[in-house]
């Protein structure tokens, strides 16, 4: 009689070879392709989610942008009110006292003029560095405003006080520029251009020119804002070079 064939003993065997060899059975063998996942499609509730989030991140940077120029015109007030005792803590270059325009001189201005004059950039400046996230945009605005004030303390003309939103505008300006370019995101770039056009002409304002106009100020604001760009985009930039390197590695 010959050797029996039973269905159900075949499969217990395999399962048990299986389970000594260390794969578990049902599983995929070692060297064999797993099925690639399917993707998953978008819900109502995801595309729901998405759109409260951006919601949110519209509230939050519009609240916080109104808030700062909030800011600026209530110290203006009050330096006006003190017969402008407080333009004295703006940069005063390479002195000890003058460190601590680091820290006020963005907030402070000559005159109402001036404090105007900055009042849309930083609204619409502020307002999109804020959109690209708003742990970002506090971090970029950081950076801008230390660059800013320790380029302006150490190259300033002896003597000089420096003071002044603009630098913030400046370093906006160039982080928002230069943002799109470092993570080749489409939308950033496109926000690059129109930022560009609306406020590139001011970047002559980073040379040696108009009396009374702190070009040092403007100068090391787009520097920071360069360097915002290129370090807050670190994760994008590693992100598009692992998978140039995996292309690669698919195509050898």
């Amino acid at each position: 009689m010959g050797p029996s064939f039973d269905p159900d003993r075949i499969a217990a065997l395999r399962a048990e070879l299986q389970k000594s060899a260390g794969t578990p059975a049902g599983s995929v063998p070692p060297g064999s392709q797993s099925p690639s996942p399917r993707p998953v499609p978008a819900t109502p509730a995801s595309e729901a989610g998405r759109t409260a989030a951006l919601k949110l991140l519209w509230q939050r940077a519009i609240a916080m942008t109104l808030s700062f120029v909030a800011l600026l015109y209530a110290v203006e007030g009050v330096d006006t009110v003190s017969n402008h005792d407080l333009d004295g803590a703006g940069v005063r270059p390479r002195t000890a006292a003058g460190l601590e325009g680091i820290v006020f001189a963005p907030v402070l201005h000559a005159n109402w003029a001036h404090l105007i004059g900055n009042t849309l950039p930083v609204i619409v400046l502020g307002l999109l560095t804020l959109l690209t996230g708003i742990g970002r945009g506090l971090a970029a605005t950081a950076i801008v405003w230390i660059v800013a004030g320790i380029g302006t303390w150490l190259t300033g003309a002896s003597g000089s006080v420096h003071i002044g939103a603009s630098v913030l505008v400046f370093g906006w300006l160039t982080y928002l520029i230069s943002r799109g370019l470092f993570t080749r995101n489409l939308w950033q770039i496109l926000v690059g251009v129109v930022v560009g056009l609306l406020y590139g002409s001011i970047l002559w304002g980073v040379l040696p020119g108009q009396s009374g106009i702190s070009w040092q100020g403007h100068l090391f604001g787009a520097l920071g804002g360069l360097l915002a760009g290129w370090v807050l985009s670190s994760n994008e930039r590693r992100h598009r070079r692992g998978e140039s390197a995996g292309r690669l590695a698919s195509s050898g």
